[in-house]
């Protein structure tokens, strides 16, 4: 008869433990720097903050220009570089992020051709157009003695945590993000809605608010409290005349 062996250590040998152990080592080394990438690129790549409903590129955007506001337009170019300074990810990203952000019409006055969201059209390059903030902007999206700065990423320069906004941004400009186990899809809504719903707010009475879009549209809003369906998109054309 054989005998069976006492514990698992004689079953699997010297040589299977210190693989176990390996194999341990490394499972934590993966858990470890995942969670890591996944908290950085959902705080600092993908989702908007709900204090000031920005993401971080669009946060330093508009700090830069702020930072360099002189009343005057500036070269786009110029404005990506700087904002370079506080966000290390290339300038394509930063311009992509600074057209978007100007084409909701809020936060960001344009000069030169930004593209068209309606006929899809890019915008002309960044040395050639030319922005500044929307008085808007300067009025509810700054006050330094409200807002907490940190050192950005290589310490040479301040950049707030987030922006002491007066407005719902979150709500008024809608986002969508694809971080690491996370996604957003937040519609945009309208402003004079928003701040009807905030004074109706603050007087403690109830209201509605739905989606708006840039684009116009008609939303099917049955199933919108409960948070369930799917937001479909379908064209409307109407023939104005035989050439079109």
């Amino acid at each position: 008869m054989t005998s069976e062996p006492k514990n698992s250590a004689e079953a699997t040998g010297p040589d299977e433990q210190k693989k176990e152990e390996r194999q341990g080592k490394l499972h934590k080394l993966f858990d470890d720097n995942f969670l890591d990438y996944t908290s950085y690129v959902i705080r600092e790549r993908a989702i908007p903050d709900i204090d000031d409903g920005l993401k971080p590129v669009q946060r330093r955007i508009l700090q830069t220009l702020h930072n360099m506001d002189d009343g005057r337009y500036h070269k786009v170019a110029n404005v990506v570089g700087e904002t370079m300074k506080l966000h290390p990810h290339g300038d394509q990203s930063i311009f992509a992020a600074l057209v978007n952000l100007a084409n909701k019409n809020y936060l960001i006055d344009r000069q030169g051709n930004f593209g068209n969201i309606y006929t899809g059209d890019q915008a002309s390059a960044a040395r050639y157009i030319e922005c500044r903030l929307t008085p808007l902007a300067r009025e509810t999206l700054f006050n330094k003695d409200l807002t907490e700065f940190v050192d950005s990423y290589d310490g040479r320069m301040q950049e707030p945590v987030s922006l002491p906004s007066k407005l719902p941004m979150l709500l008024l400009l809608g986002a969508e993000g694809i971080a690491v186990g996370m996604a957003t899809k937040i519609m945009p809504h309208n402003f004079r809605e928003l701040l009807q719903c905030q004074i109706k707010y603050l007087e403690g009475e109830e209201f509605i608010l739905y989606p708006d879009f840039p684009k116009g549209g008609i939303v099917d809003v049955s199933g919108y409290d409960h948070g369930n369906g799917r937001l479909r998109c379908r064209a409307k054309i109407e023939v104005s005349d035989e050439k079109t």
